[in-house]
């Protein structure tokens, strides 16, 4: 049976007791239905620890830390993932599966075709909604170490602003170049992918300047869920750990 995981920002050290509330909490007692004494794995910060789960109460857990764990669930590739925000749902899953595919740092980018541009409270409940699909899906995929969520930010501010180096790539249908054609990465790859109906003309200029190169993947246009995390998986089966 598997063990669960559960995601904790406090510190892990062997023999430390961890006091859990909240929505965590809740999902330990009534998603997961575990009880005092139940076996579980907490990780955070790249480490992991086995535990128990010494008390329950209403609103809150314990847990007792135990020795630490082994995992290595980390990807051998660096990859930046630059979504253009999407509809709900597609955000959602694009950010839980580029989460199990390895990538490392994750910033929403606002382009002229996301629908929705939300700001203040509703942008900021949107944010923490995005954080909490991350650490679930670091919990079902065995990663230790969550990825980091960027604020979002409008696409031609992010271009103009940030001094980044590493290879940079678009992903754009009509371009003649496929990503088995890439020289493998020495340092971090920005994989910079539009929303529902993909970079506009000047958005795809905008990127040209600054640097990035046009890929194809395969004969067939993809939707935004689908091209992202089809070029996670190209990546990672010529450069990383599905070799």
């Amino acid at each position: 049976m598997r063990i669960p995981r559960i995601y904790t920002s406090q510190p892990l050290a062997e023999g430390a007791t961890l006091t859990i509330s909240g929505q965590p909490a809740h999902h330990i007692t009534h998603v997961l239905r575990l009880r005092t004494g139940a076996t579980l794995i907490v990780f955070g910060q790249g480490h992991e620890h086995h535990a128990i789960l010494s008390d329950t109460r209403r609103s809150e857990v314990t847990i007792e830390v135990g020795a630490p764990g082994g995992s290595m669930n980390e990807s051998s590739i660096d990859v930046t993932l630059l979504q253009g925000i999407a509809r709900n749902e597609r955000m959602d899953f694009i950010l839980q599966k580029s989460v199990e595919l390895g990538v490392n740092r994750i910033q929403p980018l606002w382009m002229q075709r996301s629908q929705g541009h939300l700001k203040g409270e509703r942008l900021e409940k949107r944010i923490q909604h995005w954080q909490a699909v991350i650490i679930s899906a670091c919990e079902q995929c065995g990663r230790s170490t969550l990825p980091e969520l960027f604020a979002p930010d409008e696409y031609a501010n992010w271009l103009n602003t940030q001094a980044y180096d590493g290879l940079k790539l678009m992903l754009q249908p009509d371009s003649t170049v496929g990503l088995h054609k890439i020289q493998p990465p020495g340092g971090t790859v920005y994989l910079l992918v539009g929303p529902e109906g993909g970079l506009n003309p000047e958005e795809q200029l905008l990127a040209n300047n600054a640097g990035f190169t046009g890929i194809r993947l395969g004969q067939r246009v993809l939707r935004t869920e689908t091209a992202a995390l089809a070029a996670l998986a190209g990546m990672q089966t010529l450069w990383g750990d599905f070799k």
